[in-house]
């Protein structure tokens, strides 16, 4: 489809999604968001939902100002994939021991390794940039500094929610893996202090909801969020790179016969922001819950864990700051689905896959989401599909 224009007091909404589907609560988010004095543009994916202060799956592009809150707390989440030489046919039919040994390599939910990975100890790890990356942790906000013996043997980890690490198999047989995680803890009350340091700032008392304080232009308080922002925007990616090493080695010993390789990997993040430019305005750019899709860029779509997931390459459409979803979306909110659901559903519902079937995940039950197929129909103009892969073993956090 192609998008559906809605007004906003500043901008126009682009909506790759139709707004009879979008609850209320949502769409007065995105109405806000177009109040802002500072926006230029606002796009929404079909994967949108109800989030804080700005709505999941919005890509907001403003001018001389940057909103923490529509950034999210989860700084720099994103995916990683790789396609491996393994099929199908390698995997043995009883996969819970592969899963067993992912799941001991990889911390998942709020567990961290015992010492912090030595990255120099990993195949193929690239040390390029990593000492001068924590050399600047050193000029991060002071409130988060005695968080950094956690932050890094949380480094390499997967988190809880709906991060995950997976086994997957393609429509062509091709094994691939692929995980879901972001700036673990350090991110978090990054961000949670920025948004905090926002809120009390004179030009955002007027706002319409205070949770899209803004930091604007030649402020230091703006400089010390893009500092802080970029640096755990960084360590997202280096987490899931680290992570991505751990679970190549798994592979690598538990088939140690077929001696698989990998292909390089694909990396985006869905919880940033960039500068771009655009219609000759140099725009920071903010995506929650949506990857960018330059012209010929890969991305990755994930699914619920039990519906799998897609390779994406983008199509550059500017009407949607060259942007396409995060994935599925939910539908209902994680109590709604733990009321609504039972340990039985969740096991018909992902029958299939090797991963937890208990009540802890039941509100990542498939059903909580949007179906996928959806989200990618919706978005046609925005990417082209590569692949389809569909999980056969999910570790949730």
């Amino acid at each position: 489809m192609s998008y559906v224009e809605m007004p906003g007091a500043k901008v126009p909404i682009r909506m790759w999604a139709d707004p009879a589907t979008i609850e209320g609560s949502a769409l007065q988010q995105l109405q806000n968001v177009a109040t802002l004095p500072w926006i230029k543009g606002l796009a929404v994916m079909p994967d949108v939902h109800y989030g804080k202060g700005a709505t999941v799956g919005s890509v907001i592009a403003m001018h001389g100002a940057v909103c923490p809150a529509a950034v999210g707390v989860d700084i720099g989440c994103g995916m990683s994939a790789v396609k491996t030489s393994l099929t199908a046919n390698d995997l043995p039919g009883d996969l819970s021991r592969l899963r067993s040994k992912i799941e001991q390599a990889i911390p998942v939910g709020r567990g961290m390794h015992d010492s912090p990975v030595d990255p120099g100890r990993l195949h193929g790890f690239g040390m390029s940039g990593w000492d001068g990356f924590w050399g600047r942790f050193d000029g991060v906000a002071e409130a988060v500094k005695f968080r950094q013996e956690r932050a890094t043997k949380q480094m390499g980890t997967l988190g809880a929610g709906n991060h995950f690490a997976e086994v997957t198999v393609c429509d062509s047989g091709q094994v691939w893996l692929m995980l879901h995680s972001g700036s673990r803890n350090i991110g978090k009350e990054l961000a949670e202090h920025h948004i905090g340091v926002a809120q009390k700032l004179p030009h955002n008392q007027g706002l319409v909801d205070r949770d899209l304080a803004v930091f604007v232009a030649d402020t230091p308080q703006m400089a010390a969020y893009r500092n802080d922002l970029f640096w755990a925007q960084e360590y997202a990616k280096y987490n899931r790179t680290i992570m991505m090493a751990l679970l190549k080695d798994v592979i690598r010993k538990e088939f140690k016969k077929a001696k698989p390789t990998f292909e390089p990997e694909i990396s985006c993040h869905h919880n940033y922001v960039a500068e771009e430019r655009y219609e000759g305005m140099d725009l920071l750019v903010t995506r929650k819950g949506a990857i960018r899709a330059g012209s010929g860029e890969y991305g990755i779509i994930p699914g619920s864990m039990g519906t799998g997931s897609y390779i994406v390459k983008g199509l550059g459409n500017e009407k949607a700051f060259n942007s396409a979803s995060h994935g599925a979306g939910r539908r209902m909110s994680r109590n709604a689905a733990k009321r609504r659901f039972t340990t039985k559903d969740l096991e018909e519902q992902t029958k299939g896959v090797e991963c937890r079937k208990d009540s802890g995940v039941v509100d990542e039950i498939p059903a909580a989401y949007k179906p996928i197929e959806q989200v990618i129909d919706q978005q046609r103009d925005l990417v082209q599909v590569v692949a389809k892969l569909k999980q056969v073993i999910c570790v949730k956090g």
